[in-house]
């Protein structure tokens, strides 16, 4: 049955605060940081973001405790334990990530070991930002999980913070952000406002990242990704993810690649696999498009904006699709259809080799 149609589910929202303008992050983070009465901040970031960290960090004045640069991607157990370090070194009484998926990834790590308050300040369209997840990776895999500790207290998204974003960049941030409103259409404990905004969250990101690769400095196009990425990321934050985000799991913390560039190739052929058990959530996702079928419309979106089209390309080798086959096959989520190793190995190989794919294919 339809849960929605009996009317039968479970919503549960979560305290946050938003803040959206351009600027915002220059003008708006030190503004945030006295409404929650924060004092000491450690500004986190990646190297690559450490120029516009340092800016945000500056904008705080003497609330500023100390700017650590050591984000990385999938957040290692490592890097998890040199910022708790770094907060507990500068007597941090809170921090503020500045950058995507990595930096935001960091500091939840620290408020999970220390419960310190996290303010984010998104570059990306990664929506983490929107999430109570978190994720570490240690020993070559990728554990994940969920806090209320870890989600931010307040957010603030400035448009002009993602110009500095490339194209290329910013095309699989914002396919990887497409993901998030993909699964929530299908996902167990969906709703009725969950469906409204990941539908919305689509069609609002795969219209604006045509705009923003054909003029990269408009605010307008870099807003209404980052609307969409907001929206995409708060259905993640609501629901449970399925069998796209448990593949991307595997191939990013197993085999260390890279994480937007990763989503962006799994989705069509995810969507296509699972499309067959939940024709609801793929027409959604085909109307939000404008299309008639949605993973041959994802997978034209992306490689007609210059993305990555298969996992070869990603570095992945053939050898690695069985082992990564026998992790999905062998962990417990939540899916709409049952997922065997020989599927999970037909979903990777057909990735692999960057297959043209519709809904059905994998039926």
């Amino acid at each position: 049955m339809n849960p929605f149609d009996s009317f039968d589910f479970v919503y549960e929202t979560r305290p946050a605060r938003v803040v959206f303008r351009p600027g915002a992050a220059l003008t708006a983070t030190a503004e945030e940081a006295r409404h929650l009465g924060l004092r000491r901040l450690l500004v986190l970031s990646g190297e690559r973001g450490a120029d516009t960290a340092r800016a945000v960090a500056d904008s705080l004045g003497p609330a500023c405790a100390g700017l650590h640069t050591g984000a990385r991607m999938h957040v290692p157990v490592e890097v998890a334990d040199r910022g708790v370090e770094a907060a507990r070194a500068a007597g941090a009484d809170g921090c503020v990530a500045v950058g995507g998926g990595s930096a935001i990834g960091l500091g939840k790590a620290i408020a999970l070991r220390t419960g310190l308050p996290l303010i984010a300040v998104p570059s990306t369209y990664a929506g983490s930002e929107m999430t109570p997840v978190w994720g570490l990776t240690e020993h070559g895999a990728k554990r994940t999980g969920r806090d209320p500790v870890v989600l931010p207290r307040s957010v603030v998204y400035d448009p002009e913070l993602t110009l500095s974003l490339p194209v290329p960049l910013a095309v699989t941030s914002g396919i990887n952000a497409l993901a998030h409103a993909v699964e929530a259409l299908y996902a167990p404990d969906g709703s009725p406002l969950v469906a409204l905004m990941a539908e919305e969250g689509v069609r609002a990101m795969a219209g604006a990242l045509p705009e923003v690769a054909a003029a990269p400095d408009a605010v307008p196009a870099r807003a209404r990704a980052l609307y969409g990425a907001w929206l995409c990321g708060a259905c993640l934050g609501a629901t449970t993810m399925g069998l796209h985000h448990k593949l991307c799991h595997v191939l990013g913390g197993t085999f260390g690649l890279p994480h937007a560039e990763t989503h962006t190739v799994v989705l069509p052929y995810a969507l296509a696999f699972n499309a067959a058990a939940v024709p609801e959530a793929a027409a959604a996702v085909a109307r939000a498009l404008a299309v008639d079928d949605a993973p041959g419309a994802l997978q034209e979106l992306a490689g007609g904006l210059g993305a990555p089209r298969s996992l070869a390309e990603l570095g992945l080798k053939e050898a690695d699709l069985v082992v990564a086959a026998e992790q999905v096959a062998g962990q417990a989520y939540a899916n709409p259809r049952a997922v065997t190793e020989e599927d999970a190995l037909g979903v990777l190989r057909a990735a692999y080799e960057g297959r043209s794919v519709r809904c059905g294919d994998f039926a």
